[in-house]
């Protein structure tokens, strides 16, 4: 822990030329399972008042692409030693200045922010890490990324015990608290909601179902983000590590889940997004993405939405918040 400590309050440069490109959207949105065509039609997003198509919320993270890192700089630029079939995602959050918008080219600088560890039962002592990472245009900050990171001193060996190392995880001390299948969603209408006037707490979003899910979307997945730790898609590999089998990307989950809120209040109103991941999804599994309205302000036209994530059994599989500014 000593020489990880030394490297807190580092930061680099670990994205450059960070292009978003429309293709590239457009297969983003198609991996996360969103139908909603303002990702894929110009005429669709003048009309809800973009001169460019809007990516995604999750959209950068398709900045892992080799292509857009600076060079010599691999995952968040640190290395802290972990083993990757002994690495879990803990929490993803994101503060928006303004959406992306194909034709933006950003830079990201990325800060160490925090590491600490703690007793994981079975899993051993797990060891994290905080990074924060800046993405600005030429003009100014566009979105600020937090990503807390695990390193499990032994394999996780179910999801049920995955569920409950995250659970513990997220109870200590976290330094980011903030298809071909069916759907129910709005997102073909356009956003339903212009104003927190139109909504009460408790009052509750799309929901969002993906049933069944396969190795073939984690494939897709990793493809549209960059993401290919072969844990998510090799099965010899995710056994050799401990696992059962092959699991879903945290951030596929969070995608669709990003859905609800995006197709609830539209993109353009979402200032803030955030996920903890509590248990992996795992093929032929349904995930049900849902959100309600926790706080409401509405002379400043800000509310809260809390989402939660599971599978058909009731399992959560994340639970998160966003902040939507809705003033019509």
């Amino acid at each position: 822990m000593a020489d990880l400590e030394t490297m807190v309050d580092g930061s680099r440069v670990t994205v450059e030329n960070f292009r978003i490109e429309r293709g590239k959207v457009e297969e983003f949105a198609r991996a996360i399972t969103d139908p909603n065509p303002v990702f894929r039609d110009g005429a669709v997003a003048r009309e809800r008042g973009y001169d460019r198509l809007p990516a995604p919320l999750t959209y950068a993270r398709v900045s892992a692409f080799p292509r857009y890192r600076a060079d010599g700089v691999e995952g968040h630029g640190f290395d802290l030693g972990f083993k990757p079939e002994y690495v879990l995602h803990g929490e993803q959050a994101y503060e928006y200045e303004r959406p992306l918008q194909v034709g933006d080219v950003l830079t990201g600088t990325t800060t160490l922010t925090a590491v600490y560890q703690r007793d994981g039962g079975r899993a051993g002592t797990m060891t994290f890490a905080v990074f924060e990472t800046a993405y600005r245009d030429a003009d100014e900050l566009v979105l600020t990324e937090r990503a807390t990171v695990i390193e499990t001193e032994n394999a996780v060996q179910d999801t049920a015990e995955r569920g409950e190392t995250a659970a513990d995880s997220n109870d200590a001390d976290s330094e980011t608290a903030s298809p071909t299948t069916g759907f129910e969603s709005a997102a073909e209408d356009g956003p339903a909601v212009t104003s927190l006037d139109e909504l009460a707490v408790g009052d509750t979003g799309p929901t969002i179902v993906v049933e069944a899910v396969t190795r073939q979307q984690f494939v897709k997945y990793a493809g549209a983000s960059g993401d290919f730790n072969p844990i998510h898609y090799d099965e010899p590999y995710a056994r050799a590590a401990g696992n059962e089998s092959v699991f879903g990307q945290g951030m596929f989950t969070a995608g669709i889940a990003s859905r609800v809120v995006t197709d609830w209040v539209g993109l353009e109103s979402v200032s803030a997004f955030g996920v903890r991941f509590q248990s992996p999804v795992v093929p032929g599994e349904t995930i049900i993405a849902s959100g309600e309205l926790v706080d409401s302000h509405p002379d400043d036209g800000v509310g809260e939405v809390a989402l939660e994530a599971t599978n058909q059994h009731g399992r959560t599989l994340l639970t998160g918040t966003a902040t939507a500014s809705v003033d019509g």
